[in-house]
């Protein structure tokens, strides 16, 4: 068939899975590009729960082209059928896969509910097989619900602020209208749900589940990510639902240090497009201005750039960048003063009309499409291919 995306609304619905390779191809690139990471402390077996995308693949390229770690991936994707595509994130893992076999790299990937009992033993078993013990548990997952794997009640996240309605300027990026969004404040009742879903509790009983089962190494590195932004974005990131949620993976990070042998830390990375920052209201406008700016600059990264620097400057330095509540710092460049004093200066100025003079709003598309395997230079979408896609997930 020919696949060419069917965007609706902050989603796509289908994947390229030739494009999905390329990218995945891409990244591996850069990684292999950069100088040579030390080998000190090196993760050798990396467990990354959310691997299919965005951060979380950005993860595992890292850790198996900058180390040579053996990992093991856990995402929940669609697989594809003759007449539909399956998800982006299962054509990056087959391509990943695939790629790291041919290179001589340990890897494998369970695609199943990872906020289940299930998922997690299938896991503990996969690295008694033939991992060994894991020294980096890497925990990216991003999900709009929650099953409670003991009580079995489901939970759904809100995108909403805390204590009083916000009103911002907004970007559709379907009509490409710069207008107002009103979103109106989260009940006592949205704001627990949230948390159950994208805060800690998930990444406690994966952590807590791999020590008692003896798969975890002494002293291993957890990480887990989050956003936290400045001015512009702080009202509907920072100080809503998801920074609530984001707030009890600090908790959870300090809980895990204290009740057994790991180092827990919450890592925050910049502002990148990804299939959930799309969904928060204000994020388009601010990233397309973001990207303007630091493009400007010289400083624009994307997910796979955080990480290189991330696993290099944080988890593997002498002197890792921590802020006062123990988090790494990436989003440094994102946060200056300066930088974001510009990004404040454009934002006012923004309308419809000259939405594209004033912000990278061009970038902020093919970096959604990117995601999804679209736009990707040296693939011909005009070709008839497949959408079926072989994968040896566990």
């Amino acid at each position: 068939m020919i696949i060419q995306p069917k965007v609706r609304g902050f989603i796509c619905t289908n994947a390229h899975p030739v494009g999905c390779a390329e990218n995945v191809a891409q990244q591996i690139e850069y990684i292999k590009s950069q100088a040579p990471a030390s080998t000190d402390g090196a993760p050798k077996n990396v467990l990354i729960i959310g691997a299919s995308t965005g951060y979380g693949l950005a993860s595992r390229i890292t850790a198996a082209y900058g180390y040579g770690a053996k990992t093991l991936g856990l995402f929940f994707e669609k697989p594809p059928t003759e007449k539909r595509t399956g998800s982006a994130g299962y054509y990056n893992s087959a391509a990943f896969e695939a790629q790291a076999a041919a290179d001589g790299l340990y890897a494998k990937s369970i695609n199943g509910d990872a906020f289940s009992m299930e998922a997690k033993q299938q896991a503990i078993d996969a690295i008694k097989a033939d991992m060994g013990k894991i020294d980096l548990v890497v925990y990216s997952l991003a999900s709009p619900r929650r099953t409670d794997p003991i009580s079995g009640e489901t939970f759904m996240s809100t995108l909403k602020p805390i204590g009083e309605s916000y009103t911002a300027k907004n970007l559709n990026t379907d009509s490409q209208v710069v207008g107002e969004v009103t979103v109106e404040p989260a009940s006592e009742e949205e704001i627990a749900n949230t948390i159950k879903v994208m805060g800690g509790e998930d990444w406690s009983l994966w952590i807590h589940a791999l020590h008692d089962a003896g798969v975890l190494a002494d002293n291993a590195d957890t990480v887990a990510y989050t956003y936290i932004g400045e001015k512009l974005t702080k009202p509907i990131y920072g100080h809503a639902t998801i920074g609530k949620a984001k707030e009890h993976l600090d908790v959870t990070a300090a809980e895990l240090n204290a009740a057994l042998p790991v180092q827990a830390n919450v890592s925050v990375l910049k502002a990148v497009v990804t299939q959930a920052s799309s969904a928060i209201p204000v994020m388009p406008l601010y990233l397309s201005i973001l990207f303007k700016e630091m493009k400007a600059e010289g400083t624009h990264e994307g997910c796979i750039e955080q990480l290189d620097r991330l696993f290099k400057e944080c988890i593997y330095s002498s002197s890792p960048r921590l802020d006062s509540d123990n988090r790494y710092r990436v989003d440094e460049l994102e946060l200056t003063p300066e930088m974001q004093a510009r990004v404040e200066a454009i934002w006012p100025r923004v309308d419809t009309e000259n939405l594209n003079e004033l912000t990278d709003f061009a970038g902020y598309k093919a970096e959604f499409l990117r995601l999804f395997g679209f736009g990707i230079d040296g693939v011909d979408y005009d070709a008839d291919v497949s959408p079926i896609v072989e994968a040896n997930f566990l």
